[in-house]
């Protein structure tokens, strides 16, 4: 079931420079895009808002699985995120990967999107495109689509684990990117999954990639090298000694405005 919550000289001079002042909009500074090389894989962000409590939703999470282990998407190089939402916690079974903040963001897109209402499985590539998760010729689609497009060149770096947090830095090839701009990073448990004794998906064991623990925003310009810090979930931190966990750290730059994703990367991690 799927929820409902839809003279030539001057004319060219004056294209060229319109042109130039979006790209310097766009990359801030020289030397920050990635250069169109032949076999370059260009990182694509795909969100995809789902919950154990639907029952169209295993599809999506098994596509989304693919894509991920795959890599199939010519010219992409797929990052992932599963976004458990809570809305279906209350028709007889408690995701229990749910988050509300996953919730909120999902609202979020809604409202960028002009939606009517939030539903699930919902995918949203680069927070520039959104279709239902399942589908999937148009989620390849839009993936090889995004694909196409600039991206800034960010990068984690320097990341140490301790039992309680993550520290790392990111950086941009030529500097941060001003006030326009948001950076986002996201601990994801790498793969998990459950029995579901009650709802629509009763009797299923249900299984996700890259499932979102904590999101946070760090702000505009966190992406200048400076020390960065996340404290682990205590669904992690507080596991049985000697117990490790595989994480992936994703870190995005997001459009304050209309939520594009500008750059992303992602680093795959062990908790101790």
């Amino acid at each position: 079931m799927q929820v409902s919550i839809k003279s030539k000289i001057a004319w060219s001079g004056l294209a060229l420079s319109i042109c130039g002042s979006f790209a310097l909009w766009f990359a801030g500074l020289q030397g920050k895009v990635f250069a169109a090389e032949s076999g370059e894989r260009r990182p694509v962000l795909v969100e995809l808002f789902t919950s154990e409590g639907c029952s169209s939703c295993p599809p999506a999470d098994a596509l989304l699985a693919s894509l991920d282990e795959t890599q199939s998407v010519a010219g992409a190089r797929v990052i992932v995120l599963s976004e458990h939402v809570t809305y279906w916690d209350r028709l007889g079974w408690r995701d229990p990967f749910s988050l509300d903040a996953m919730t909120r963001r999902q609202q979020q897109y809604g409202q960028r999107f002009g939606l009517d209402d939030v539903y699930t499985p919902q995918a949203v590539i680069d927070g520039a495109a959104q279709l239902v998760g399942s589908d999937q010729r148009g989620l390849r689609r839009d993936i090889a689509q995004a694909a196409e497009a600039s991206k800034i060149d960010l990068k984690i770096e320097s990341v140490q684990v301790s039992r309680a947090t993550i520290q790392f830095k990111v950086r941009v090839a030529g500097g941060g990117t001003g006030q326009s701009t948001d950076l986002v990073a996201a601990l994801a448990e790498d793969a998990v999954q459950s029995s579901v004794a009650r709802g629509e998906n009763a009797g299923r064991t249900l299984r996700h990639v890259a499932v979102v623990r904590t999101m946070q925003s760090l702000g505009s310009g966190a992406e200048d090298g400076r020390s960065l810090a996340l404290r682990l979930p205590d669904v992690i931190a507080k596991g049985e000694p000697k117990t490790h966990h595989s994480v992936r750290l994703v870190v995005f730059l997001a459009d304050k405005k209309t939520g594009r994703v500008l750059g992303v990367d992602e680093q795959a991690i062990q908790t101790e």
